[in-house]
């Protein structure tokens, strides 16, 4: 990836902001602060199967997707970008940036127990009142789309492997509707209708 043509920063700044402890495990960048002046678009996409590309060409570097995936953000006009302090680039998102590729289950079934989700990215994200779990619905083919929700805006599209595991797990609504769903942090997501 190149910077935009009058862009100023150099790549030490940048991966000391990206990494400011030199390694993965430190805390995520606060790309919510952010808020650079230099905006462009390098032809940067995350494909509906979670591939990242580059003027048309595949990311193939692990490492490197990990990178630019630390610093990701949604903005309110629906926009994803890739953000340093210096300046922000478009990211083309066919769908979700992120695929939820596990899901564990933790504590006492029913309202007491956690629901965790793995991302593609090794992303750790809790379904409860602050990581809604939604189901879209294909009008035309009636299928599920299900997501969870990683950070600021950004959403991971679960897995079907993932989402036929919630489907094992779900239970009827407290509401006492024919809708089946699954309890994580004390919130009740529904999947669909039972039958």
């Amino acid at each position: 990836m190149t910077s935009s043509p009058g862009s100023s920063f150099g790549l030490d700044d940048t991966l000391k902001a990206i990494l400011p402890e030199g390694k993965f495990t430190g805390p995520l960048p606060p790309v919510h602060l952010w808020n650079p002046e230099n905006c462009g678009d390098i032809g940067m996409e995350i494909r509906a199967d979670g591939s990242w590309w580059h003027e048309g060409g595949r990311i193939t570097r692990a490492r490197m997707v990990k990178l630019f995936s630390r610093i990701l953000r949604k903005d309110e006009d629906g926009v994803t970008y890739l953000v340093t302090p210096y300046e922000k680039v478009i990211v083309h998102t066919a769908d979700a940036p992120f695929l939820a590729v596990r899901v564990d289950l933790s504590g006492k079934p029913g309202p007491d127990q956690a629901l965790t989700f793995t991302t593609n990215l090794d992303d750790v994200t809790t379904a409860g009142p602050d990581a809604c779990l939604r189901i879209e619905t294909d009008a035309a083919t009636g299928e599920p789309a299900p997501y969870v929700l990683v950070r600021g805006r950004l959403e991971a599209k679960l897995t079907r492997p993932v989402f036929y595991e919630l489907v094992d797990l779900a239970v009827p609504a407290p509401d006492g509707s024919d809708r089946l769903g699954v309890w994580s942090r004390g919130e009740f997501f529904a999947l669909g209708p039972s039958a």
